[in-house]
């Protein structure tokens, strides 16, 4: 019987969170900072085989990750935009990987049903791409088979993963995931996402877990 095609997980982390105010990979929900709580998601899924790419505030947030068993990666050209995220980590996955999923940061409510549901979809079709669908849109979180890696390389400025997803839409598969359209930018919407994060016993959200 054949093998599960291998999955590597890339989270990216590297922005410098300026209209936060703060690095927001460092926001505590539930008494746990948000890229901690992500990069567990992401192990829950791809084992150890997880890379976070850091670049504007690598010296604080690296200390999150000693335990977490992913490989830390360091943007030094964070400044450029997405694309120099995805460029750096996609140089450390491992040669014989069959897909990567691509998660960013700052969701704080996907959670790791919602992983495992883009996993499963892929693992059924692991020649084609699989994105969340939410607000009428697609995107990350996104898992991208290792045929199309070298297009992702090939990204520069701010252009994210998705210029991807819309240029294989005949061979993408779409997984509903109305909480990839929660994302932290502000204060604000910290402030008004976190009623929806938190169960009434106070714990994470089922979504979440």
């Amino acid at each position: 019987m054949d093998s599960d095609p291998s999955l590597h997980a890339l989270v990216l982390a590297a922005g410098a969170s300026r209209r936060f105010g703060s690095p927001k990979q460092l926001v505590r929900i539930n008494g746990r900072p948000l890229l901690h709580a992500v990069v567990s998601r992401a192990v829950a899924v791809a084992g150890h085989s997880v890379s976070v790419v850091l670049g504007a505030h690598a010296n604080e947030l690296a200390g999150l990750l000693g335990h977490s068993g992913a490989t830390i990666v360091i943007n030094r050209d964070w400044e450029e935009g997405i694309a120099s995220s995805l460029r750096s980590g996609l140089t450390r996955v491992p040669g014989a990987i069959d897909g990567v999923l691509v998660l960013l940061a700052d969701q704080p409510a996907i959670g790791v049903e919602d992983l495992r549901r883009m996993v499963e979809a892929w693992r059924g079709n692991p020649q084609c791409l699989v994105a969340a669908q939410y607000a009428q849109a697609i995107g990350v979180p996104a898992i991208f088979p290792r045929w199309c890696l070298s297009e992702l390389a090939q990204l520069r400025g701010d252009r994210g993963a998705q210029l991807i997803l819309h240029r294989h839409l005949d061979r993408l598969i779409r997984v509903a995931l109305p909480n990839a359209a929660i994302d932290i930018d502000t204060p604000e919407d910290l402030l008004a996402l976190q009623p929806k994060l938190i169960a009434p016993d106070g714990s994470e959200s089922p979504g979440m877990r």
